[in-house]
């Protein structure tokens, strides 16, 4: 592990309901899933927050030092609508509106979720398996959750007995904090409830309907495995009976979640997961991103400034630089003015990466150290590491990589010189810097051309000036702009910067 981990890394666990010290089972190997996406439609912004927190986490313990396994599934077939045992498979679904084979539809939105998420820069995750790539294991699940007598077949259905779940240590509804007999009375009497020897009992594996379009052959008949199913198997295939950490959005504490703990403990007699976490949801204006209130949208909606609630466009890392101002536990509001502050937010932090890679170090005879300078450097950077340990809140992280890019400017105009900081802390500060912005965040720069073609433009404009050719100069200046970006001509040098 780094020697930056002093102070150990707490995650609020939803099932101890409280920060926990981070401990893996087996360090320094770390097992990690993520519930991946349903893939019938474009993948949403709240898809995205929820696994840009997950590409945060991943980040983070690999930059500490673990090695981690990060397994996000696909969604591809079971995912019912409504999100629970009766109704169209939502791939089935769609596949039918726009009269395309179901993997046609998984296909064409996967290929989209894959885009979006590169846009946004998300690592990508070691196995991203698929629920139809599975099915053999769902099946085995099944054969021995009945012999194990947790679960029964019921007219080609088979489901999981929550009566039988319950008692011995086993408690249905810890997760997400239900209670059983609260549950009960809120059931509605729903088709296929008769079924089931209880309301709250769950499909393990469906019977098909002779128009369901994605059935398969099984030991019980023509059907389809249950939603919650796949993420137990291919958690436990590619993780162990038990692994380090869960995550998904707060919306699928219940019943998801919580389904797979019972299916999960029911098949190997221990816990799943160590540490569950959850993000919380998006909003628009202080009011929840909802497509039926009209203020929902998409990312490429975003990017291009095209949907009635937005007065321009946003790039991806300003987006992606906005959602981690707030720690991903916490409700985060959509508006124009919280997106144009991240602007220049992030464009600041960008020019402050383009002027920490161009320092150099020189040393200066007699200038002292400026101690508190040094100690507030090193402050700052124990400051990331210490909100980083304090379950993933970026939002302090960030306060701290902003005070180091106040001296990454001051030594960049000249204001401090890097001797009066000693070789050390200008090595240190501008490790971290770079370091903090790109590997650990995420952020990156957004260039429409390439470094060697802005310098070779930027030496043009040098040329031109010493000719006094200012019609030449203000072209070249117009060229910056419509990237993006300033020329500064100060008389410390002359250089481009990102517009902020």
């Amino acid at each position: 592990m780094t020697d930056q981990t002093f102070q150990p890394l707490k995650i609020f666990n939803t099932l101890t309901r409280k920060k926990d010290v981070f401990v893996p089972i087996a360090p320094p190997y770390v097992g990690m899933y993520v519930c991946g996406p349903t893939v019938y439609n474009n993948v949403h912004l709240g898809n995205i927050r929820t696994f840009l927190a997950f590409d945060i986490l991943y980040r983070y313990l690999t930059h500490i030092g673990y090695k981690v396994r990060y397994v996000r599934n696909i969604t591809d077939v079971g995912h019912l609508v409504g999100d629970g045992d009766e109704g169209e498979d939502k791939i089935g679904k769609m596949a039918k509106l726009q009269k395309l084979e179901p993997m046609e539809i998984v296909q064409r939105y996967t290929n989209d979720f894959h885009d979006v998420t590169a846009i946004f820069n998300l690592l990508t995750p070691s196995i991203e398996p698929t629920a139809t790539g599975h099915l053999i294991e769902q099946i085995e699940a099944v054969q021995t959750l009945i012999e194990k007598g947790a679960a029964y077949e019921s007219n080609g259905s088979v489901y999981f007995d929550i009566n039988k779940y319950q008692g011995a240590g086993n408690e249905y509804g810890k997760l997400s904090g239900r209670i059983i007999e609260d549950l009960l009375n809120e059931t509605r009497e729903l088709d296929g409830q008769a079924e089931k020897r209880n309301p709250l009992d769950f499909a393990l594996w469906k019977k098909a309907s002779p128009e369901h379009i994605m059935q398969w052959d099984s030991p019980w008949g023509m059907g389809f495995p249950g939603w919650h199913l796949e993420c137990t198997c291919m958690s436990k295939k590619y993780l162990g009976k038990q692994f380090d950490i869960h995550g998904g959005g707060m919306d699928l504490k219940f019943p998801h979640h919580e389904c797979e703990i019972a299916q999960g403990k029911s098949l190997t007699g221990e816990e799943p997961v160590r540490y569950w976490m959850h993000t919380n949801m998006l909003t628009v204006n202080g009011q929840k991103m909802s497509k039926s209130l009209g203020n929902s949208f998409l990312p490429s909606e975003l990017f291009a400034g095209s949907h009635e609630l937005l007065d321009q466009a946003y790039s991806p890392m300003t987006v992606r630089f906005f959602m981690l101002q707030s720690q991903y536990r916490s409700t985060l509001d959509f508006s124009n003015d919280a997106l144009k502050a991240a602007h220049k937010g992030y464009k600041k932090l960008a020019n402050g990466l383009r002027n920490a890679k161009l320092l150099t170090y020189s040393a200066e005879e007699e200038i002292a150290i400026d101690e508190a300078k040094k100690a507030d450097i090193q402050k700052s950077v124990d400051g990331f590491y210490g909100a980083m340990n304090d379950d993933l809140n970026t939002a302090v992280a960030f306060a701290n990589l902003f005070n180091l890019l106040k001296y990454i400017n001051m030594l960049n105009m000249g204001q401090l010189k890097p001797a009066a900081i000693g070789e050390d802390t200008f090595n240190l500060l501008k490790e971290k810097f770079v370091v903090f912005f790109e590997d650990v965040l995420g952020l990156q720069e957004e260039l429409a051309e390439g470094y060697a073609i802005l310098d070779g433009m930027l030496n043009l404009y040098r040329e031109f000036k010493k000719l006094q050719n200012y019609e030449k100069v203000d072209e070249i200046r117009s060229y910056f702009k419509n990237q993006g970006l300033v020329i500064r001509d100060t008389k410390v040098r002359v250089d481009w910067a990102y517009e902020e």
